[in-house]
């Protein structure tokens, strides 16, 4: 599967006093999804039971509208890029009806050796992996992406 999809409820305790979604906790919603996406759909668990994980380098995130308490919201994630030392994810996340973006983020991780906490290449079966899951987009920049997202929502 190229794109994971997964649907959350915003919670209380993550919002601000208008009610919206924090945008520091933007980023727990896409990370926990893509945590629970990649273990359901590919027995990945990024906690580490398989020895490794990755660690996130740099993180870019645009906000288009805000996520609203109690709201059910779509995460959709996907690889746009992958090395034996690097894995890009972009992370979007939607209203129920999935017609309104709220932010996309931008995720560049190195794996992890667990066992000697220092940077590793990817397993001949994670890069398998990733080719069969990588979806590229067009737009290289993030700058550039955002603008598509811009005109298309």
């Amino acid at each position: 599967m190229a794109i994971l999809t997964s649907h959350t409820k915003i919670r209380f305790q993550d919002c601000d006093p208008f009610q919206h979604l924090n945008n520091a906790r933007f980023i727990d919603y896409f990370l926990n999804a893509r945590g629970d996406q990649i273990l359901e759909h590919y027995d990945i668990d990024i906690y580490g039971s398989q020895g490794f994980s990755w660690l996130v380098g740099s993180n870019q995130i645009a906000y288009f509208k805000p996520a609203l308490l109690n709201e059910k919201v779509y995460i959709e994630t996907q690889i746009i890029a992958f090395s034996s030392r690097n894995i890009k994810v972009e992370m979007r996340m939607y209203g129920e009806e999935k017609k309104d973006l709220k932010a996309f983020l931008w995720v560049d991780s190195i794996p992890i050796n667990l066992k000697t906490m220092r940077m590793d290449s990817h397993s001949e079966h994670l890069m398998k992996l990733f080719g069969e899951a990588n979806l590229p987009i067009e737009e290289k920049s993030f700058e550039d992406r955002r603008r598509f997202f811009l005109k298309k929502y």
